[in-house]
């Protein structure tokens, strides 16, 4: 198998359509929200973006930074920053420095306003437009900023089908996207990253070749805490059953015959990687 190259296509129409879309209301946007998955800040990012949104001052919104290796994002961070990125850490599930967007809008667009108070005219709502790659939290920040549900939450890609208008009480309007990808997903590790953390949908690759290569990237990087959650193992990367047959013996994943179900370990080792019980991790180096 070649580490560098993949060949996946999962480009669903409405992606390429909304893309379109962004295009033709650009002229009505003043400052873009990218949002990126905070335990795969290279592998989230849309790779062709400044060609969708010009330039459109930005600010780039790390989500999920409960779950991420915070010293090895925190690299990412300092390195966006470094390309003129204003970057913001966010936990959404203990809404942690979710205000700081509304602070960091005001500040971007403080030259913006002052022109229209220059010409006598009133300091307008900014429009922003929030976009990302799929199931990367979009739909969660939106309701966080709003203060209240406005929008619906999914833990799979493809929730929000269209762009549309949210209005927020504290300045605020945001034009709301689907979750976009690029047409040829050909880097593996970014395929592979993507796939973990249910950017795109898991049908399109194996589960078990997801769930090794989850296995691979512990193993490597978080060797403590793959052992804290299923007990120690040496890892065969040229054979994973034997890590398997381990696992699956440990979670009780056995079928008829006492036989481990391969299906039902893949299951629970993404699983158990997506909703944190492999501890906090950062798949990008």
């Amino acid at each position: 198998m070649n580490e560098n190259k993949t060949n996946i296509n999962w480009y669903p129409g409405h992606m390429a359509k909304t893309k379109r879309e962004i295009k033709e209301k650009l002229d009505l946007i003043d400052i873009v929200y990218e949002v990126v998955d905070s335990r795969i800040p290279i592998s989230s990012k849309i790779k062709d973006i400044d060609d969708l949104i010009k330039n459109k001052p930005k600010i780039m919104i790390m989500t999920k930074s409960d779950l991420c290796d915070e010293k090895k994002t925190n690299k990412h961070v300092k390195y966006y920053e470094s390309l003129g990125y204003k970057v913001i850490l966010v936990d959404l599930i203990n809404n942690k420095n979710v205000d700081k967007v509304l602070t960091i809008t005001k500040e971007v667009l403080k030259d913006f306003n002052e022109k229209r108070l220059s010409k006598g005219l009133k300091e307008k709502n900014a429009r922003a437009l929030i976009i990302g790659i799929p199931n990367v939290g979009k739909s969660t920040l939106i309701n966080r900023l709003a203060g209240k549900k406005v929008v619906n939450v999914g833990d799979r890609p493809g929730v929000t089908k269209q762009l549309s208008w949210i209005k927020l009480t504290n300045g605020v309007d945001l034009l709301d996207s689907p979750g976009i990808l690029w047409p040829k997903l050909d880097d593996y590790k970014v395929a592979h990253n993507l796939a973990c953390f249910s950017a795109i949908k898991e049908e399109i690759l194996p589960l078990n070749e997801i769930a090794c290569y989850i296995l691979k990237t512990m193993y490597d990087n978080y060797r403590d805490n793959l052992f804290n959650r299923y007990g120690s193992f040496v890892l065969d990367e040229e054979d994973y059953s034997d890590a398997y047959e381990f696992i699956g013996r440990k979670r009780g994943c056995l079928i008829r015959g006492n036989e481990v179900d391969y299906d039902k370990v893949s299951n629970i080792i993404i699983k158990d990687l997506k909703e944190g019980y492999l501890g906090k991790v950062t798949f990008d180096e």
